[in-house]
């Protein structure tokens, strides 16, 4: 069983003597309401040569716009730690709110650019929070390695943005998308989907498959891409797209074609519910 901890003063104590030797830790940050692609993370961080692997569960406030789904997102700390006991990890930190924002706390992390692109541009203040907290977790835990999922692609980038330019002494490795069997990217937020819009949602992979498709056989045209994608996510009723982004895989910037390696992603609501997916092409 994972030993599972809720303050600061708690987790620095079991970290402390790795830190002195040198030794490899190895941490996923997650919001809880863990699912496979969590415990991918999990078990390559497992099987990486890390002496310890750190899992936090932590719902940030800061990261939600008002209106959006804090209080109604999946919560479930004894689930979650059964998951990060079958996939063999050492220590789930779980801190509350007022551990993490103490009173008085006015300091954030934010970003230029890269955090005003797809997500941002819905989300405003999203990003700043992600930054916020992860930056904290960094401080807090000092990986060797973190893990993140490539579902959150635009997340990733920003994160190693940071890591660079704060000259921030860890390794971000970012892991490839797991799906459902039937291609669904699996995501905490998917507990929302009733069964019609469940069905629905296959579109998002549905249509980045039909793009990857396109690209392998030689389609370069942004315009083409682009339509496509929209034509296959509007056949399910419900949809309602956020974005349909096709960038450079670093700057997030628009290509005017695919000449090289590039990120289609998607953002798209069903019902109340917001999923975002991608692919990466050549």
């Amino acid at each position: 069983m994972p030993k599972v901890v809720h303050t600061v003063a708690e987790l620095h104590k079991i970290l402390l003597p790795l830190w002195r030797k040198g030794e490899s830790v190895g941490f996923v940050p997650t919001m809880g309401a863990l699912h496979e692609g969590h415990v991918s993370l999990m078990r390559l961080s497992r099987t990486g040569g890390n002496a310890m692997t750190v899992v936090s569960v932590f719902v940030n406030p800061l990261q939600f716009a008002p209106g959006e789904d804090y209080d109604e997102y999946p919560r479930d700390l004894q689930g979650d730690v059964k998951v990060c006991r079958d996939a063999g990890v050492d220590v789930v930190f779980a801190p509350s709110v007022a551990e993490m924002y103490p009173r008085g706390f006015v300091t954030w992390a934010d970003q230029d650019k890269l955090t005003e692109k797809l997500c941002g541009g819905n989300r405003p203040g999203h990003f700043r929070g992600v930054l916020t907290v992860v930056l904290k977790l960094f401080n807090i835990v000092r990986p060797t390695i973190a893990y993140f999922g490539q579902k959150d692609y635009q997340q990733s980038v920003i994160i190693q943005r940071m890591v660079t330019d704060l000259n921030l002494d860890l390794k971000v490795q970012v892991c490839p998308i797991v799906r459902e069997p039937d291609g669904l990217a699996m995501s905490s937020r998917n507990v929302y989907l009733g069964p019609k819009h469940r069905t629905e949602a296959l579109v998002l992979h549905q249509a980045l498959e039909r793009a990857r498709e396109l690209v392998a056989g030689g389609e370069k045209s942004v315009k083409k891409l682009h339509g496509e994608v929209k034509r296959i996510i509007g056949t399910a009723k419900s949809a309602k797209i956020d974005y349909v982004a096709i960038v450079h895989p670093e700057t997030l910037e628009d290509v005017n074609d695919v000449s090289g390696r590039t990120v289609i992603a998607v953002a798209v609501r069903f019902g109340k519910t917001r999923l975002i997916d991608n692919v990466i092409v050549e």
